[in-house]
């Protein structure tokens, strides 16, 4: 479970969150929706513990992020498909990612199994297409198998057996008990998949829910994203 509380962060003076309160349950598939600027990314990084925020406080199964000993064992996280060492290959990552948390190399190369990359996986990661970076991110936040997981835009790059193979393990981690966060774009996705959606726009919470709370009397969840975000009507201003 996490459990956010009057988050605030600025950067040069900008004020990206404001006051974000909201707990994220366990056994969730929660999507975070919102456009360009809204805040989504900097709210991960701030409960991955990547980011300091201002004001306010992020608790992970009761213990802020900075407290565990082993984060990966606790805490897996993908915020960026840019995030790895062009030189290194897959392999040599996820086994420098095991080592800092303890856990044996075999889980490596197990995962490198579980997300389609064993044949590609001693290539530099500088030579991978996008899809095959995701691959290798979703890999690096399950190397602790942790109980919490964030992840950024986890769809971009991958092709339609990619996004089923993404579709069906959100789903399993999260029946299977874990704290699932996604910030994510793709409207039809989230409400195919999502058992709760938060939408965020200018730094706070403009409402969240089940996909049918939000969707409310719209006929479906863009409909109900363009009513919430006036920015939408404005030709997708970028927030200032």
């Amino acid at each position: 479970m996490i459990e956010v509380t009057e988050l605030h962060k600025s950067f040069r003076g900008r004020e990206v969150l404001r006051g974000i309160d909201h707990t994220f349950g366990d056994g969730r598939l929660t999507y975070l929706l919102g456009l360009n600027g809204a805040g989504k990314s900097t709210l991960l990084r701030c409960i991955g513990g990547v980011t300091r925020p201002d004001a306010g406080a992020v608790r992970i199964d009761g213990q802020p992020p900075a407290a565990f000993d082993a984060p990966v064992r606790h805490l897996g996280m993908h915020l960026s498909a840019d995030a790895f060492t062009a030189g290194h290959s897959a392999r040599r990552h996820l086994r420098w990612l095991a080592a800092l948390g303890g856990v044996p190399a075999g889980r490596a190369d197990a995962l490198l199994d579980e997300v389609g990359l064993a044949a590609v996986a001693d290539r530099p990661v500088g030579g991978f297409s996008l899809g095959m970076r995701q691959r290798l991110g979703i890999a690096s936040a399950l190397v602790g198998n942790p109980r919490t997981l964030l992840l950024d835009e986890p769809l971009n790059g991958l092709d339609v057996a990619g996004v089923l193979w993404m579709r069906d393990l959100l789903r399993r981690w999260a029946e299977e008990g874990r704290c699932v966060v996604v910030a994510s774009h793709a409207l039809a996705e989230v409400e195919r998949t999502a058992d709760e959606v938060v939408l965020i726009e200018g730094g706070r919470v403009v409402t969240c829910g089940t996909v049918a709370q939000v969707r409310g009397e719209f006929a479906d969840l863009e409909e109900a994203f363009a009513a919430h975000v006036p920015r939408v009507a404005r030709g997708h201003a970028v927030a200032g």
